[in-house]
């Protein structure tokens, strides 16, 4: 569990403009999001990304790379990142899978997954390890660590 949460501090962070620290959609596991952001639950989290209550070690459940954007509503760079996180989202639809999760609904998962800064993305390959990001990053940075982290074969 500590590397887990070391790799989610360590990740890369561009922060513009930070806070401090929906409803659940069921899914299956090939999944693919079409043009939609989906929201996560942290029972549908330990299904589709990460079951850390079964793993100690980094496993992702997915066949396709995800982006997960930890936000709440209170918080305005979130709602500044969030038209640019749903414009990825139907760009890269069936490349990419985008989920967001309610910070606020879902305490226990942003405690889980270490997240102390809103917004934090977290970008997830289908191999290798998760890189977090804070802050509101323009669209061409999401861009970028879609193109060069999440896509790269």
């Amino acid at each position: 569990m500590r590397r887990f949460v070391f790799f989610i501090s360590v990740g890369v962070s561009l922060v513009f403009c930070s806070c401090t620290s929906g409803n659940p959609v069921k899914a299956e596991k090939n999944t693919v999001s079409g043009s939609k952001v989906i929201s996560l639950t942290n029972d549908t989290f330990k299904q589709l990304v990460f079951n850390y209550e079964i793993n100690k070690q980094w496993k992702f459940e997915g066949n396709l790379p995800v982006i997960i954007d930890f936000y709440a509503d209170w918080c305005g760079p979130c709602r500044q990142l969030s038209p640019r996180i749903e414009e990825i989202a139907k760009e890269y639809a069936g490349k990419i899978i985008v989920y967001k999760v309610d910070t606020d609904k879902e305490k226990l998962l942003a405690q889980k997954m270490g997240i102390q800064s809103l917004p934090t993305l977290v970008f997830i390959p289908v191999n290798g390890q998760p890189q977090a990001s804070m802050g509101a990053l323009p669209k061409e940075t999401l861009v970028k660590y879609v193109n060069d982290f999440l896509l790269v074969k």
